[in-house]
């Protein structure tokens, strides 16, 4: 077990200072780099089909995976549902990525992308705006806008066992409510009845 973790943190990247040796060595040895950045909580069947599609555009994929605190800023505070680490390595673990590199919150806007200039920067629609697209076109070689590869997302998913849990517990209590204002008025019944 401690072997499998070891060997899945070798292309885990905490440390941005690691990163320009790693593109300095994949540039002298004529590498295609690609780059994809997000949350990834909860990895699913899109987010496979979505690294496997961004690795068909290089030779090397690097994907940026949002820090637990940058992704409470974003999405609230009930996330990541899957601390950093554990999203890290599972990220890590699919085939068709590289390296996974940790995204602090206090990075400053599109440091990673700066730092890497990849010759593809793979991005879902609602990532970056059509003005954004030709700044970060002057960065990297290439922007590519990849549709949704699945049906839902996490946050959906998300919503859908919330809603479940809801439904649930609110049949559970209404249902043992009843039962318990039941129980009491038998038991006033009874104490009126032996006055």
């Amino acid at each position: 077990m401690y072997n499998n973790l070891a060997m899945s943190s070798k292309n885990i990247i905490k440390n941005y200072q690691l990163i320009p040796p790693i593109i300095t060595k994949l540039r002298q040895e004529n590498k295609k780099i690609v780059l994809t950045q997000g949350t990834f909580d909860m990895i699913h069947i899109g987010h496979g089909r979505y690294f496997t599609k961004a690795k068909s555009y290089g030779d090397v994929l690097f994907v940026g995976v949002d820090s637990d605190k940058k992704v409470k800023a974003r999405k609230g505070p009930d996330r990541p549902v899957v601390p950093e680490d554990e999203r890290l390595e599972m990220v890590k673990y699919l085939n068709s990525v590289d390296y996974a590199v940790l995204k602090p919150l206090e990075t400053r806007k599109w440091q990673l992308i700066k730092l890497i200039k990849p010759d593809v920067l793979i991005a879902t629609a609602r990532t970056y705006t059509a003005t954004q697209i030709k700044q970060l076109e002057k960065i990297c070689g290439q922007v590519v806008v990849l549709s949704p590869q699945a049906t839902t997302s996490t946050s959906a998913k998300l919503r859908r066992l919330q809603i479940g849990f809801a439904k649930n517990f609110s049949h559970i209590l209404t249902t043992r409510i009843i039962k318990t204002v039941d129980e009491l008025v038998l038991e006033l019944k009874k104490q009126t009845q032996t006055a």
